[in-house]
């Protein structure tokens, strides 16, 4: 990874433990993006044809990706428009299981809207508790972050696929912004009906862009209204011909915005998508055997065996203060300090962030 480590200058400047904020820009991907606006300059209408390939090119970097099917793909701006998008589709008559401070723009768009809602605290036995619940309640539809954005608190993923077995016509709806990029995942395999998600995180693409991932059973659920010339590739005999995803996408889409998303996927390719799964195992495992040591984490996140790479640590002002002070780039998050780990990160910098932290005890 360390060749790989060049390709990002922030690093020079301290210790980039902020990806759950802001995942970092690199050298190759500026370079690429320059090329592409040198070309709008210099070529102006004639990039069109260039332009909308990529785009298309997008779709299937992205399917591939995540092994989805390619006319199951949408790119979106960011997860919270995909999701809202998604949801005026939804009868208002569905029961709703959602976990209590799950990230708002999830929540949110349920609690705007008239559905039946049931709520669970995050616990360690989480699975236990929503598999509980939805054969009690007779819940239709199951919404949460793969991980959660307070604390990095991971969803079994084998677990939502057993469920969706044994309740084949609840609809399982993920937020897959602080998971995507961070680790291996198939889609098409995984139980979700629905995934989104913003890709300026652990995708590393900037703002602006992402994408929402449908099972085929989805479509059947779900009654869209969205509509635009886009929808339709500019061709007006099709208006009445829209397939699902595409309905996601009305209007012209950025090929500056999404190539990008689609470069940055095709460079963690190039690393070895196996690698950064497991460079970023060793991370998760270094930070929270450390953290543990200093008791620094919840119940919750100490008793799971697997855990995502990022930790909220019990920590007031002053620790904050002291970490920001030795450049290491992090948040405040509720009640805590939020670090989060990449794999562009090494253990070496956890040991340098935990010898901060004994120092300040």
């Amino acid at each position: 990874m360390e060749k790989f480590r060049k390709e990002f200058p922030v690093l020079k400047k301290g210790i980039y433990a902020n990806t759950a904020v802001y995942g970092l820009l690199y050298d190759s991907l500026l370079d690429w993006r320059q090329e592409h606006d040198l070309d709008f300059i210099i070529y102006g209408s004639d990039m069109r044809d260039k332009a909308l390939k990529v785009i298309a090119d997008t779709r299937s970097t992205v399917g591939r990706f995540f092994n989805c099917k390619r006319e199951n793909v949408a790119l979106v701006s960011n997860f919270s428009t995909g999701l809202n998008v998604l949801l005026e589709g939804l009868n208002s008559n569905k029961k709703i299981l959602l976990v209590e401070n799950d990230y708002p723009s999830l929540n949110w768009c349920f609690e705007k809207r008239e559905f039946d809602i049931e709520y669970l605290k995050m616990s360690v036995d989480i699975e236990d508790q929503i598999q509980k619940v939805v054969s009690e309640k007779k819940i239709d539809v199951l919404a949460l972050s793969l991980v959660q954005w307070l604390d990095g608190f991971t969803i079994d993923l084998d677990f939502l696929k057993d469920l969706k077995k044994q309740h084949p016509d609840l609809i399982i709806i993920a937020d897959g912004t602080q998971f995507c990029g961070s680790t291996t995942f198939d889609f098409d395999n995984s139980g979700i009906d629905a995934l989104g998600a913003s890709a300026y995180k652990w995708l590393l693409a900037g703002y602006g862009n992402g994408f929402m991932l449908f099972s085929d059973q989805i479509k059947e659920k779900f009654s869209l209204h969205n509509i635009g010339f886009n929808a339709a590739n500019g061709e007006l005999d099709k208006r009445d011909e829209i397939r699902f995803a595409k309905q996601f996408e009305p209007g012209h889409l950025s090929s500056l915005i999404f190539g990008s998303m689609k470069f940055s996927m095709e460079f963690f390719e190039k690393i070895g998508v196996d690698k950064i799964t497991e460079q970023n195992r060793k991370l998760s495992e270094k930070a929270k055997a450390e953290f543990q040591k200093l008791g620094l984490l919840s119940d919750a996140v100490s008793g799971r065996k697997q855990h995502s790479t990022i930790f909220n640590i019990k920590a007031n002002e002053a620790t904050y203060q002291k970490l920001i002070d030795n450049d290491v780039f992090c948040a405040q998050r509720g009640d805590g300090v939020r670090l989060s780990f990449h794999f562009y990160n090494t253990e070496a910098e956890i040991d340098a962030i935990v010898k901060i932290l004994k120092a300040e005890k």
